[in-house]
Order: C-alpha cells, then sequence, then structure tokens
C-alpha cells in the first residue's frame, strides 16, 4: 500500500523568493529554486517569507513561519550593515 512507503520526512523550510501572477518562486534548502502555485501556499504569504513545512508519516502541514523570516531578515540586516560599514566614504556616483 501506497501509504505504507511514506517515512517522517520531518520539517524543512523553503523561502518565497518572488511572486508573479499565480505563481511564487520558493527558495529550497538546497538554494534551488522552482515555481510553485500560489493556490499551494498559505494564504497572505509575501516575498521574503520563510514557510515551513512538516512532513510526518503521509501527511503535510504547511505553514507561514513568523519566527524564522523574523530571524532571516534580522541576519540579512547584520550582514547589509557590515558591508555598508566596510564601504568607502563618499558618493558612490562620482
Amino acid at each position: 500500500m501506497a501509504s505504507e512507503q511514506h517515512e517522517a520526512l520531518g520539517i524543512s523550510h523553503v523561502t518565497i523568493d518572488g511572486i508573479e501572477g499565480k505563481l511564487a518562486r520558493v527558495e529550497l534548502p538546497d538554494g534551488t529554486t522552482q515555481d510553485w502555485r500560489l493556490s499551494s501556499l498559505p494564504k497572505g504569504i509575501k516575498e521574503g517569507d520563510v514557510i515551513r513545512i512538516d512532513v510526518q508519516g503521509g501527511d503535510m502541514d504547511i505553514e507561514i513561519d513568523h519566527e524564522e523570516t523574523d530571524r532571516r531578515l534580522a541576519l540579512g540586516q547584520r550582514q547589509l550593515n557590515r558591508l555598508n560599514a566596510q564601504a568607502p566614504e563618499g558618493d558612490l556616483d562620482q
């Protein structure tokens, strides 16, 4: 029986890289991207959201992981601040 072949796959995260029309480009844990139908994702997602996917025994739970989204946004901001601190002073357009 097919359900007997399912294993507990556990929890993984994907990041919403962009939304266009009825599709969302998601970044998978291995860094590759795929286009997923918006209808297969939680309502109200936006670019940058982290989606938590929990697969256990053939059942799948999918939701926006607000804590992980906030953590990654803060990490990205810290990295940006470090880069800006290393930039030469003055107007880059000159």
